[in-house]
């Protein structure tokens, strides 16, 4: 089992930043890479961005630019810096781990105001 929590969600105003955090503990040998996907009301959950064990990165078009994930393989922690918010960027973010199967967070909620 793994778990993981997210943690620095809040209010920004457009233009601004946020940095998300996730921890993950438990059988962290079992993950391949780590994700961060969002949801905003009456849509479906969308992926953001993904690393690898490896440190490999991928993003969304929508976000590619402006957001940057990372990792720190010593604190088991990784990382979702947000520059240069829109109101579109407003959604719960979740973090998951992914091994043979996702392990998701309880999400953390990002406002972004126009």
């Amino acid at each position: 089992q793994v778990q993981v929590v997210e943690s620095g969600g809040g209010l920004v105003q457009a233009g601004g930043s946020l940095r998300l955090s996730c921890a993950a503990s438990g059988s962290i040998f079992s993950i391949n890479a780590m994700g961060w996907y969002r949801q905003a009301p009456g849509k479906q959950r969308e992926w953001v961005a993904t690393i690898t064990r490896g440190g490999t990165t991928t993003y969304a078009d929508s976000v590619r630019g402006r957001f940057t994930i990372s990792r720190d393989n010593a604190k088991n922690m990784v990382y979702l810096q947000m520059n240069s918010l829109k109101p579109e960027d407003t959604s719960v973010y979740y973090c998951n781990a992914r091994g043979s199967i996702y392990y998701w967070g309880q999400g953390t909620q990002v406002t972004v105001s126009s």
